[in-house]
Formats: C-alpha cells, structure tokens, sequence
C-alpha cells in the first residue's frame, strides 16, 4: 500500500509541548496540573501562570467539554485547506477549565451551538502526527479518524453522479445542435483529487519540475499561495477525469476531434492536496466545411471556491 502524502501545516513540537503531542499518538488527552497549586495548565508551558511555579506534572484527562466559541470559515484559510470547506474553527472549554483552539468535525455547522457538549477525536496524520478535533458528544462521528492513502494517478472515478439518459441530438441537424447553445452551466461532476503524487508524476513526464509543484517544503516557506500547486496544464488535462452531466449526447458523425481551445485561462490555482470538479456549457455552435464545430466552455473549480481554477472554451469538431 502507498504511504499517505499529507501537503498541510502540522505542528512543531517543542521541549514544553511534546508530552501532549505523545499523548494524543497515543489517544490520550494529555494536559499540565500544577502540583503546587492544582492549577490546571493548557496551553503547555515550563511554569504555572498561577503561582509561577515550576512543578508541574502532565495528567490524563477525559478530553471533554463544552463548546466555548466557534467560526464557519467560508473562505480557506490557507490554500491548503480549500478542500475543507466550511472549516468549523472553535474553542473548546475542557471540563478541567482550559481552553484550546481545534476544528469540529462530524457535525453540520448549523448544529453547532455554544455550550453544546463536546468529545476528543484523534485524527492521524501522515507519518507521527496526530491532531485533536472535537465533536458533539453524540455525535455518530468515530472517536479515530485514520490517514487515508495517498491516490494514484490512475484514481477511479468511483464518486460519479449517476447520469440521467440522454437527449441524442444529429450533428447533422444544425437546428438541434444551435438548441444546446445556452447561458446555463450544467450540474457538477464528479469530484477527483490533485494529490501531490499526481503532480510529481506530471512534473516528471512534463519536464517542469519547478519548485513551486515540487517542493513543498520550499513552497510553504517562498510561495505567495502557502504551498505546492499543480501545473495549469495538469487541470487541464484532468478534465477528461471529470463525468459533467451534459444531458445530450451528440450523434450520426464519423470523427469527432478535440481541435483546440478558442481560449484558455488559468484563474486560481489547484494547491496540492485539493478536489476539483467541474461544469460546462455549450457556448457556440456553427457550421463548418468538414462539418461541424461546437464551442463548449468548461470551468474547473477547487471544491467549495466560487472563482474558477481555469476557464477552456474547447473546440470540437464533428465530422
């Protein structure tokens, strides 16, 4: 099995705090109690902020509490989160009396309420990372989320929505096929995953292999989108990955060619790690000398952002 590729901010432990990062390896909640004034301690530290002294010792707790403060983040955060939309940012209360920041899961936003009360989840990361999100304490969400395997290229679209039979339209029937010109996007496709083992391979087979794809350690720290992003020309060939619900299926022609692209845009980038998925629409249709050629527009967008990824208004030809 391939190991899990991960391109998102973890954190760095330190001397202070890698007893609590241990503990939730281990699916614990791990927090610091003064042993000389029972003061209970998070986030971790080297002294008591109560009485400044420095014997404290690192106590197992339950991990639960109440819903104390929380966000809808409906814009990323980072590029790297724009497949997590909306992201559920709260502050939890634990019942010891400490606060700490996490992410709910498991619970639609307009289930959250503040008080509510509230469970650990453990979310394994790629490689020795584990981080504490939180749930609603009867939440069906599992008290372990487990790193999913990185995704070939070769992902199977298995998540395609069933498609509804199609209207057959002639490419001989000029009428017909001027009919399918339309203003309308159509319904979303399937969506597919830009892994950043897809971009490897891509820069591999492309030539471009400039850091801003390859390197993410470089690119977290230098790039101006937070991390590594896929090749425009990637997305665009990704489009034959996506199943866009046209609703027509065009017929009684004996070739049909991809003759190019009236215009291409690159309008947002894909940052590794993220789903896309698309739409298009029939933009133009006219008649030709070999026969006849139909202008389809396709959008392509990281899910949950409005603004496009890219923009192909296609040529087709039917002969």
């Amino acid at each position: 099995m391939s190991q899990p590729t991960w391109n998102k901010p973890l954190p760095q432990p330190t001397v202070a705090s890698q007893p609590f990062w241990d503990g939730l390896k281990a699916h614990q909640v791990r927090i610091q109690q003064c042993e000389d004034c029972a003061h209970w301690i998070f986030f971790p530290r080297l002294h008591c902020p109560q009485c400044a002294s420095r014997r404290l010792a690192w106590r197992d707790v339950a991990g639960t509490g109440k819903l104390y403060s929380y966000t809808v983040a409906r814009v990323a955060t980072l590029a790297e989160f724009s497949d997590e939309m909306p992201q559920l940012l709260a502050v939890v209360e634990l019942d010891q009396g400490p606060h700490l920041n996490t992410t709910m899961v498991g619970v639609a936003p307009e289930d959250l309420q503040v008080g509510m009360k509230v469970r650990p989840v453990f979310d394994e990361r790629p490689g020795s990372m584990t981080l504490l999100r939180y749930t609603a304490v009867d939440s069906l969400q599992g008290d372990v989320i487990l790193a999913a395997p990185a995704q070939a290229s070769a992902e199977v679209v298995a998540d395609s929505p069933a498609l509804a039979p199609q209207r057959q339209v002639s490419s001989k029937d000029l009428a017909a096929m001027r009919s399918l010109v339309s203003d309308q996007w159509t319904d979303w496709s399937n969506d597919f995953l830009v892994s950043q083992q897809l971009i490897d391979q891509f820069a591999a087979l492309s030539g471009d292999d400039y850091w801003i794809h390859t390197d993410p350690q470089r690119a977290r720290e230098q790039s101006p989108f937070g991390g590594t992003i896929a090749h425009g020309m990637l997305v665009h060939a990704l489009a034959s990955r996506l199943r866009m619900p046209m609703g027509f299926a065009v017929v009684d022609f004996n070739n049909m060619v991809n003759y190019g692209s009236d215009r291409l845009r690159f309008t947002a980038p894909v940052p590794s790690g993220s789903r896309i998925h698309g739409r298009c629409r029939v933009k133009a249709v006219e008649s030709v000398k070999s026969g006849l050629q139909m202008t389809l527009e396709i959008a392509i967008h990281v899910l949950g952002n409005e603004r496009p990824s890219l923009l192909n208004e296609q040529v087709i030809l039917y002969m």
